[in-house]
């Protein structure tokens, strides 16, 4: 470890969670370099919904790698792009009946949200966004004004405006009517707030502690943009490509945002890729007005086109749906009853524990803590970091699921064993692993 602390920068944050050395990867596990096997609930940040090393589309990309086809290619017309492009509207659009346009961007998903905010603002020649408290768009500039989180909002150095920050009717604020608060908004002519271009929203808030909003409050804010001529975009960048169960996280409210942002895991592989999916209409770019040398990441479109095919071939969905009843029936009748404060909520393969009751940031630190000593790699979200965040591979074995998630109640069960949370209850350990 003395060569990464003592070269790299301190910015760095996940390897100080996990202060392992990695070597290999496979599937739903990771490998250090002796060889120890650690069960991965994190799964890149959801950029790995496929697992580690996906047989099916390494594959595919070793074979164009070897083929020496072009690795490098700006914006300009291949071959590889254009199997992704098609593979994607057979396989994604087509179905759905949705009819986007593509927009390459940037290698990261910060740089697709600053693509749909800058464009949004062209469109309806208008400065301000609303966002929601508790979202997570993105570190470079724009995409950080619309995120919430004073941490991460500190290190921008310059103010950060043209965003106006709106409850979100799950978690913190939750007992509040957003939509009508939003509707008092742009109908007061004393509220002191203008109409924005765009609402931003997540779904789903990953990163903001897994708050899942109601099939009901989405369509009402689909309605509420429509009457008021805004642009709704979705961010589906952490909780997208079949994360919540569906490919798109708001399939479920039968909704079509203006604009979908895609990135992490619509590469399938890892590979740095994001997509910006606009309605034809709103394609006033100029040539080059938003662009990029890696946004012609051809590998990632090689990854990517395999991953949709097999998703298919996998009926992904399907057993995606599977695991989520397998973890939400592990959370409510194996955690819950551990401690009567602990608050559990998800959908698809996306939960967590909320600790705001039983310590907070101190108990979900030491749980992560144990599950890594433990081999789980588990990561935390939410304000002050209070929900323990359980995002495994959406392939995970049944078996390598059911492993895991005993490592996390043997975790729990240790942690309650040992604090004044709970009482001494040493003898379950032995009966979760």
């Amino acid at each position: 470890m003395e060569l990464f602390n003592s070269v790299e920068s301190n910015v760095k944050s996940y390897c100080r969670t996990f202060p392992e050395v990695f070597h290999k990867a496979k599937g739903a596990k990771l490998f250090n370099e002796s060889g120890e096997e650690y069960i991965d609930f994190f799964a890149g940040a959801g950029a790995l919904n496929y697992g580690h090393n996906n047989g099916y589309i390494k594959e595919r990309l070793i074979n164009y790698i070897q083929s020496d086809a072009i690795t490098h290619g700006l914006d300009m017309y291949t071959k590889a792009k254009r199997e992704f492009i098609q593979k994607f509207v057979d396989s994604i659009l087509t179905p759905r009946d949705l009819n986007y346009k593509l927009q390459f961007c940037g290698p990261t998903g910060t740089n697709a949200v600053e693509a749909a905010l800058k464009l949004a603002r062209k469109v309806k020649k208008r400065t301000n966004i609303f966002s929601f408290m508790g979202a997570f768009h993105g570190m470079s500039m724009g995409s950080l004004a619309a995120t919430s989180g004073i941490g991460s909002r500190q290190g921008a150095g310059v103010p950060l405006d043209n965003v106006t920050f709106i409850p979100y009717p799950v978690g913190c604020m939750g007992n509040i009517d957003t939509i009508q608060y939003i509707e008092t908004i742009l109908t007061d002519d004393h509220s002191g707030i203008e109409k924005p271009a765009a609402i931003i929203v997540e779904t789903t808030q990953a990163e903001g502690g897994i708050n899942v909003t109601s099939v009901e409050w989405l369509r009402s804010l689909s309605e509420l943009c429509n009457k008021h001529d805004i642009l709704l975009i979705c961010d589906d960048i952490q909780v997208g490509c079949g994360r919540t169960g569906e490919f798109f996280s708001f399939e479920r409210a039968g909704i079509v945002p203006d604009m979908v942002v895609l990135s992490k895991s619509i590469s399938g592989y890892g590979l740095p890729m994001s997509l910006l999916l606009l309605k034809p209409e709103l394609d006033i770019w100029t040539p080059g007005e938003h662009n990029g040398t890696f946004r012609g990441n051809q590998m990632a479109f090689v990854a990517a086109t395999a991953a949709l095919e097999y998703r298919e071939n996998t009926n992904m969905d399907k057993g995606t749906k599977e695991r989520e009843e397998f973890i939400k029936n592990f959370l409510n009748e194996r955690i819950k009853p551990l401690h009567k404060d602990f608050d559990i909520r998800g959908i698809g393969m996306i939960w967590g524990i909320d600790f705001s009751l039983l310590g907070g940031e101190k108990s979900s630190k030491e749980i992560v803590t144990r599950c890594f000593d433990n081999n789980l790699i588990i990561e935390r979200a939410g304000r002050e970091d209070v929900v323990v965040k359980i995002m495994p591979p959406l392939n995970i074995e049944m078996d390598v699921l059911e492993e895991g998630c005993k490592i996390l109640e043997k975790s729990i069960i240790e942690f309650l064993s040992n604090s004044e949370y709970g009482i001494a209850i040493e003898s379950k350990i032995e009966e979760t692993v």
